[in-house]
């Protein structure tokens, strides 16, 4: 490790150098390339400079208790001043370790939010709508933008489905861990006899994809027109509005109808279609390394169950941590940061761990 963070810190000092070279004056792209790699690498190159003083200190702190000719008082100082200082050494190593772990190149990225009811009928569709206003609630909080795609509304007035585009700093990176079965149970409005039910919703996070990621080939796609349905009365069938685009080597279809523009559905629809193929392409990609390896670590699969929702002991349960938190209507209103904190330690503790074990 210790190698690797000199290196590191070489690499820091000669981009460093690069900045104030007069060659690169003319070259404001490579500047801006060079600064934001750089940038990226300081805090790596702070956290090991506090590391290597706290280790000086330590030596320093031995030395004086080793030295018999120290006088006994400044032993004391020495001896309390060491327990300190091996602690915090502890305490950055093992972030340093983290900080070392290979960074998921997502984790820069806006997100497709995909929610879908699943098993439990018009009660998963509540559901589905109670999901998207936590997620809602908390991307307001993060200060993020929230932009609806495409809805598809159940009679009663949830969500079939709903896909939302998230956009701010380092999205992918706090919703990765989201995507799996959410389970919720409780009193459906609709159940006279009171008793609770379980229903299921899906939820697919899925790194936002641009045209350098996911080029789309005019011959590869069949985009159709077609009546919108849903609210708005005649007027919506009557304009042939919605898109259905179908990528015709992968064989996945999306549809928009949300716009009352055939060209705002499109743009839409496509922004999907990139997302979806970015993301079959990730998988394909990790499938086919998980051969070769004894287990993928935070697969994030739609079949595992991840989540509960218990609304008669007011209980969020997360599967994956064996965390219950007693406070489910807080949670629901977009309180999600102590989960979304813990799913990122415990992710990142099991790759310290698998990284161990393929070093050895």
């Amino acid at each position: 490790m210790l190698q690797e963070l000199e290196d590191i810190k070489e690499k820091y000092r000669q981009l460093t150098l690069s900045l104030s070279d007069p060659a690169l004056v003319s070259d404001p792209q490579k500047i801006k390339k060079i600064a934001k790699e750089r940038s990226n690498l300081e805090p790596l190159v702070k956290k090991y400079e506090t590391y290597e003083k706290i280790t000086k200190d330590i030596k320093e702190s031995e030395e004086i208790l080793a030295d018999p000719d120290s006088e006994s008082e400044l032993k004391t100082l020495a001896e309390e001043e060491l327990k300190m200082l091996q602690e915090r050494h502890g305490q950055i190593e093992e972030e340093l370790k983290i900080m070392l772990l290979p960074k998921d190149p997502n984790d820069e990225k806006n997100v497709l939010l995909e929610i879908r009811a699943g098993a439990g009928g018009d009660e998963a569709s509540l559901f589905a709508q109670d999901l998207s206003r936590m997620y809602s609630r908390y991307a307001e909080k993060k200060g993020w933008k929230i932009e609806v795609l495409n809805t598809s509304h159940s009679p009663i007035g949830g969500f079939k489905e709903i896909i939302v585009n998230i956009r701010g700093e380092k999205v992918y990176s706090h919703f990765k861990y989201e995507s799996g079965v959410h389970r919720v149970q409780r009193v459906p409005q609709t159940e006279a006899s009171g008793r609770i039910h379980t229903s299921t919703v899906t939820v697919a996070v899925l790194p936002e994809a641009d045209e350098v990621d996911v080029g789309l080939d005019p011959k590869d796609l069949k985009i159709e027109a077609f009546g919108a349905s849903g609210p708005g009365g005649q007027s919506v069938n009557r304009n042939y509005t919605a898109i259905r685009v179908t990528h015709k080597p992968s064989g996945l279809v999306v549809s928009c109808q949300d716009e009352k523009s055939q060209h705002r559905n499109k743009d839409k629809a496509l922004r999907i279609l990139r997302s979806r193929l970015l993301n079959l392409a990730q998988r394909e990609q990790h499938e086919k390394i998980a051969k070769d390896r004894k287990s993928q670590v935070g697969t994030g699969e739609r079949s595992e169950k991840i989540r509960t929702y218990n609304f008669p002991q007011s209980r969020v349960t997360d599967h994956r941590l064996n965390l219950s938190l007693h406070k489910l209507e807080s949670v629901l209103d977009g309180n999600i940061d102590e989960i979304v904190s813990a799913l990122t330690l415990h992710f990142q503790s099991k790759m310290m761990e698998e990284r161990a074990s393929f070093s050895e």
